[in-house]
């Protein structure tokens, strides 16, 4: 299922959403120039377990050096399809939680659903030689939030069937309920397997994201989050 749209429409910019975006454009660009240093350049700043469970490896690197990649691996990615993919759902579902949290909050948010996920990963593979990298986490965590804040909303989606492909409006508990369960069993279905996706990233973000919302609504908002609020208010025309 690839969902096209929401039926919820944000009253404000998303600043801080479309920043992420952006940001992690600039930092695949990054990735492109890299050339043959590209591997380095990714089990540098990507995720790698046995950098922390190995005494040896860990002795290489300094404190900051080893807390930088839970930050640095969400805005790094495999390819285009990983990274237009991510995006796609990001611009979908991250505005609406913005919208609802607030941008410094939704910025706080965003980085500790990526920092549980990326933890996450680690718990379950903690020997793993194979770097992460990829926003996944962070952004299944903003569909957690999504869950809890709109569950009934809809989400236009394209399904396809055979050779055929359809659109279909699923409420978000239903979309958002499929695309856990998939997440669940794919990771059971490939557990003790080296490299590929970081299955218990995706849960991990998911579960804490849906934590982490509940707590941060109840945050109060700071007056410089109101002023920005203001700004970003979206103006609209009467329609005919």
């Amino acid at each position: 299922m690839i969902p096209i749209r929401d039926t919820n429409r944000s009253e404000k910019y998303p600043v801080i959403n479309n920043s992420i975006i952006a940001i992690t454009v600039l930092a695949f660009i990054i990735e492109l120039v890299q050339g043959q240093k590209l591997k380095e350049f990714i089990y540098l700043y990507g995720l790698v377990p046995a950098r922390y469970a190995d005494p040896h490896s860990a002795a290489y690197f300094t404190m900051s050096q080893q807390m930088l990649p839970f930050l640095s691996s969400l805005f790094l990615h495999g390819g285009v399809l990983h990274l237009v993919g991510n995006m796609w759902f990001l611009y979908i579902f991250g505005d609406n939680v913005e919208g609802r949290l607030g941008h410094l909050r939704y910025l706080v948010f965003y980085l500790l659903c990526g920092l549980a996920a990326g933890a996450s990963h680690l718990a379950l593979n903690w020997h793993s030689n194979a770097p992460t990298i990829g926003a996944s986490g962070a952004i299944a965590g903003v569909m957690g939030a999504y869950l809890i804040l709109y569950p009934r909303a809809k989400i236009l989606t394209l399904l396809p069937l055979l050779f055929f492909f359809t659109f279909i409006e699923v409420p978000a508990f239903i979309f958002l309920g499929i695309w856990f369960l998939f997440q669940f069993l794919s990771a059971a279905g490939n557990a003790g397997q080296p490299g590929g996706v970081a299955w218990w990233a995706h849960i991990g973000g998911f579960l804490f994201g849906i934590v982490f919302v509940k707590l941060l609504e109840k945050a109060p908002k700071r007056d410089v989050s109101e002023k920005i609020k203001r700004l970003t208010r979206k103006r609209t025309t009467p329609r005919l």
